[in-house]
């Protein structure tokens, strides 16, 4: 059953900053924020751009999978929406047979963005779980955000 979660981010970083980390710097900065989760992360396919898919090398702090493969299936400048699907990895074997985030990005102010998280997600679980799970499926794009932000704010100073 596809199933739908949403969640919003305040983020402390201008939308094109933002952008950019996101989109272009995305497979570089990773390993920075995460470096016992994420170790490096290959582009394999394309040239960074939409259907463009990621190899990521899990770090020491991963004990189930060692690798996940990311594709990005939206990719649209003019609205600041950014959505990468997981193929293969570790969401897949805890619970989830689809997994698709989607990041839409609003400018607030000069130094401020909402950022939008759209996870769709595909689950073989009872609907008893459909909490639990909504709160599995955003967690980490929100943490993720959190880091950014302060790497951003970080590097920027």
């Amino acid at each position: 059953m596809v199933k739908e979660a949403k969640a919003q981010a305040k983020v402390r970083v201008g939308i094109e900053t933002l952008w950019k980390a996101l989109v272009k710097d995305l497979r570089f900065i990773i390993p920075k924020l995460m470096p016992n989760t994420v170790e490096k992360i290959e582009l394999i396919h394309g040239n960074g751009g939409l259907g463009s898919v990621f190899l990521f090398h899990l770090g020491r702090g991963v004990k189930i999978v060692k690798i996940q493969k990311e594709r990005i299936v939206e990719l649209d400048e003019t609205k600041h929406e950014f959505g990468l699907e997981v193929m293969e990895g570790i969401l897949l074997k805890r619970g989830f047979s689809s997994f698709k985030t989607t990041f839409k990005l609003f400018s607030m102010k000069e130094k401020e963005t909402l950022v939008e998280v759209k996870v769709v997600y595909g689950t073989e679980r009872d609907d008893e779980d459909e909490v639990h799970m909504e709160e599995v499926a955003t967690k980490p794009a929100l943490s993720f955000l959190q880091l950014l932000e302060k790497f951003l704010i970080d590097s920027s100073s």
